[in-house]
């Protein structure tokens, strides 16, 4: 049977360009849409993904590295049709004034 669970592809880390880090040893994880992750669905989401990528042990430290995450909303887009998304403002417009192909919203949570 196929899991089609909610939520299982919802964040990604991120290995895009633009996005300033609080500490070099920082993870970043990020999803399209601006999310609220007091929702339980979002934040087990993350919670699973850290544990997923082996960056927490358990899904109860998963929950805890993500409310000592730091999150940040803004937008990001692709380059020239490159595979990594680039930080933009919601013009698309990047801080070296590149255009990226079309800008999306994005929710950036910085496991720290």
């Amino acid at each position: 049977m196929k899991d089609k669970r909610t939520g299982e592809c919802l964040w990604f880390e991120w290995s895009g360009d633009g996005f300033a880090v609080s500490r070099p040893s920082s993870i970043i994880f990020y999803t399209y849409d601006h999310v609220d992750l007091e929702i339980d669905l979002i934040k087990r989401a993350l919670a699973s993904a850290l544990q997923r990528d082996g960056i927490v042990s358990s899904l109860g430290e998963g929950y805890r590295a993500v409310e000592r995450g730091h999150i940040s909303y803004g937008y990001a887009g692709e380059i020239n049709k490159e595979i990594y998304p680039t930080v933009c403002n919601e013009k698309g417009i990047t801080l070296y004034e590149d255009l990226v192909e079309n800008p999306r919203a994005v929710t950036w949570v910085e496991i720290i």
